[in-house]
């Protein structure tokens, strides 16, 4: 890995006004209004799926986008994804409960109680902080403890997550803007991996940040700043989420809404295709390690899957 001269990271500072009546993560985990079922999914490699209710799979406005998860305490295994508004709505994350399959929507807001308006392309969670990729403007930090409840709602949402905290992206003069498309956390740097969604005349780097094991957030150097190293400065046109895992990449990329999504896996560089290994327009994609699971998410409607793909099926 090398440098990326001239890209960088700077967080912003919090703003630590409460908002609405806060209820934590185990207020919203002990509130779960809707419940995803089992199902099947087209994708060679598919070994697990479920699907959302009849509403969220044919919703035309709302679009599944990043995905990552957790070990909760006293809850098991919680999946959140997030999604982004094709009606102006800004963008909201899903957290949902894999044991009793059982979810709720939760709306990004500023600590004024705007909508976030961001693709939300990637998600990342760690530590009780959750990393939302928002492509040209960096990363959005939310910390989990700040779920609250807002009499009357936003936008239909009673539950709400505000983001307190940004890394503003940064970049020199003369230097191709990071842009911050997708975003997933490697646990043996630990580090947070980046990646950009890009044409054939884009660039399509992928990059990543080292978290401070002490803080849990982005490491920074002596002026305050975090410095990303390159993995890969040529990765696979129209990649929608990337993780990496001893070293191998494992990326997937859509082919819209009919036709299955590949996945491709191997050393940056020496990636190999597999070919309708995961649903129609599979997004974002996450780790789960006890289980050398991959998960991710489809986005078209009527074609809504949350889904696990053995990593070993690509090696």
């Amino acid at each position: 890995m090398s440098s990326l001269p001239g890209v960088h990271l700077v967080r912003t500072d919090e703003d630590l006004t409460p908002v609405g009546e806060q209820v934590g993560l185990d207020g919203l985990l002990g509130a779960l209004d809707r419940r995803a079922r089992r199902t099947l999914a087209p994708g060679l490699a598919v070994r697990r799926a479920l699907t959302w209710d009849a509403a969220d799979r044919r919703d035309p406005h709302w679009w599944p986008q990043g995905i990552t998860w957790e070990d909760v305490p006293g809850t098991g295994r919680v999946l959140a994804i997030s999604w982004y508004s094709k009606a102006s709505h800004g963008a909201r994350v899903t957290f949902l409960d894999l044991d009793s399959r059982r979810y709720r929507h939760v709306l990004l807001v500023t600590p004024s109680l705007e909508p976030v308006h961001a693709h939300a392309g990637g998600l990342a969670w760690h530590g009780g902080f959750l990393h939302v990729a928002a492509t040209g403007r960096g990363l959005l930090t939310c910390r989990l403890a700040d779920l609250a409840r807002v009499p009357g709602g936003v936008l239909g949402h009673e539950l709400v997550l505000p983001v307190r905290s940004s890394y503003r992206a940064v970049t020199a003069s003369g230097t191709e803007k990071l842009r911050y498309s997708f975003c997933s956390y490697d646990p043996a740097g630990p580090a947070l991996v980046v990646g950009e969604y890009g044409s054939s005349s884009q660039t399509r780097r992928i990059a990543r940040y080292d978290i401070d094991p002490a803080t849990r957030l982005l490491a920074t150097g002596d002026d305050g700043a975090s410095y990303p190293l390159v993995a890969d400065e040529g990765a696979v046109v129209r990649t929608q989420g990337v993780v990496v895992v001893g070293g191998r990449h494992y990326l997937t990329r859509s082919h819209g809404p009919w036709m299955p999504g590949s996945v491709y896996a191997g050393a940056p560089g020496a990636l190999r295709r597999h070919r309708w290994a995961a649903p129609m327009g599979p997004e974002d994609l996450s780790w789960m390690p006890d289980r050398d699971l991959l998960w991710s998410v489809s986005e078209h409607p009527r074609r809504r899957w949350v889904f696990a793909m053995p990593r070993r099926a690509f090696d």
